[in-house]
């Protein structure tokens, strides 16, 4: 195997201040206190790797408790997700971190990354296991022939850019967190169907975890505010447990050790299942991109544009993995690109470790049981924030845009044809074959809209 490490021999090398402060990339002066190619000895990689696993938990977690609550599953299996996510997490920021394979089929950036499953794959994955009824075999089907997509869409990564400008991704951005949002309040209210649901009791838990998550987001220092969603669900949590909301017995009766299942939700490779996850795959490409080039700029390497595809195809990879083990699709994670420059640590090394962590909380179901039973109106305070941000998102990015009228045409063609698709689904069910397939999620018709009119609607030079 090959990587991106120009010299393995620097990895053991100890440096003076002297060596750190006269280190430049591009020019710049490089301030970090671990390189990229660094090791800084096994217990401040474990000790460091470990607060990266801290950094991007909420997010690994998070996913797969939203995909399960999605196809209603049941405690044991809600906790499988939660393993399987935190074990695909794990696999796939090594190979991230590392790069592996020869230079045509080159798997991952070598820079240190941590990976998990991206909120943009949610609004896709509801729409394929309830809208199109295809449930989580037909999620893992449609998720695993869309990661073949993307591994393909590595190869074009310039040609491809230009048909998503930020008019374009910044709508589908935005129009994911927005159709999320039932999902978030069925949460809030006790989960749809439940006997009390909208109970006051309810409502104020998931009042309280968005004011706490909100407060600590806003007020704590940044390395506590970035685990904001993490502690805030955890304070839900406990708080939850005097009123009889969580039932420890699950986590007594579920085993200490599990190894790993094979496609343990069947698999359903029905084409029509593919549909609503192209959005999601194209936005994770567009995103990567900038998520390699962002770490690239913190850990002062000068990258080439191989590097930013084979990125791009670890995602893909990355992406087949998880769905085969009964995780998801997974992204580059963006919050460990702010952890780098905080501590001073770009050691690729301290990736790996954090992976290798990641793995072996995996394999502990009493672990993953202990966060599945997390009451529904816990899940529905912090959905409400993390759906909202992946909205917010989407807006930050149309904010950069011109408001002329060819724009304004293609976002607000999309977002109400996307948000109506999405309210109404019915109205679209009686289409014949693939154009059901196209418009049956509003994710899939809003990006086919955006798409359409960016191409169609050229640019005018009084715009």
């Amino acid at each position: 195997m090959e990587t991106y490490s120009p010299d393995v021999k620097s990895k053991q090398k100890s440096m003076t201040v002297k060596d750190l402060t006269e280190r430049t990339v591009v020019g710049q002066q490089n301030d970090l206190r671990y390189q990229v190619d660094d090791n800084p000895g096994f217990v401040p990689s474990v000790l460091l790797g470990f607060q990266n696993v801290l950094t991007a938990f909420g997010g690994i977690i998070a996913v797969p408790l939203v995909i399960a609550g999605v196809a209603g599953l049941d405690v044991t299996m809600t906790a499988f997700t939660v393993s399987a996510g935190l074990l695909v997490s794990g696999i796939v920021s090594i190979i991230q971190s590392y790069g592996v394979g020869p230079k045509w089929f080159k798997v991952g950036s070598g820079l240190p990354t941590i990976m998990g499953t991206d909120f943009g794959f949610v609004a896709p994955a509801n729409a394929v296991i309830n809208t199109m009824g295809g449930g989580m075999a037909g999620y893992v089907g449609g998720t695993f022939l869309g990661a073949i997509i993307e591994v393909v869409l590595s190869y074009f990564i310039k040609p491809l850019m230009r048909f998503f400008p930020p008019v374009v991704t910044g709508t589908v951005i935005t129009l994911m967190g927005m159709t999320l949002m039932p999902v978030a309040f069925d949460w809030v209210g006790g989960g749809a169907g439940a006997a009390d649901f909208g109970s006051l009791q309810n409502i104020t838990i998931a009042s309280f975890v968005f004011l706490v998550i909100t407060v600590i987001n806003h007020y704590a220092p940044k390395n506590i505010a970035s685990a904001a969603v993490l502690i805030g669900m955890a304070i839900g949590y406990l708080v939850c447990i005097p009123f009889g909301l969580v039932d420890f017995a699950q986590v007594i009766n579920a085993p200490w050790f599990a190894l790993p299942k094979i496609l343990p939700f069947g698999i359903d490779l029905n084409p029509a299942y593919i549909l609503p996850f192209l959005a999601g795959y194209l936005v994770t490409v567009i995103e990567t991109v900038g998520v390699v080039q962002t770490i690239g700029q913190v850990t002062y390497q000068e990258l080439t544009d191989d590097q930013i595809a084979a990125g791009v195809r670890c995602d893909g990879v990355g992406s087949m993995i998880g769905p085969v083990l009964g995780s998801g699709p997974v992204a580059t994670f963006s919050q460990n690109a702010g952890l780098i420059p905080l501590t001073k640590n770009a050691s690729r090394i301290v990736a790996i470790f954090g992976g290798v962590i990641l793995i072996i909380m995996s394999l502990f179901p009493k672990f993953a049981t202990l966060v599945s039973i997390m009451p529904t109106p816990v899940l529905g305070g912090a959905g409400i924030l993390l759906f909202g941000t992946v909205a917010a998102s989407g807006i930050q990015s149309l904010s950069k845009v011109p408001y002329n009228n060819r724009n304004l045409l293609i976002i607000s063609s999309s977002l109400a044809i996307g948000l109506g698709v999405s309210f109404k689904p019915e109205l679209t069910a009686s289409l014949p074959g693939i154009l059901n397939a196209l418009f049956s999620s509003g994710i899939s018709a809003g990006t086919i809209v955006a798409l359409f009119l960016n191409i169609i609607l050229v640019e005018k030079k009084e715009d």
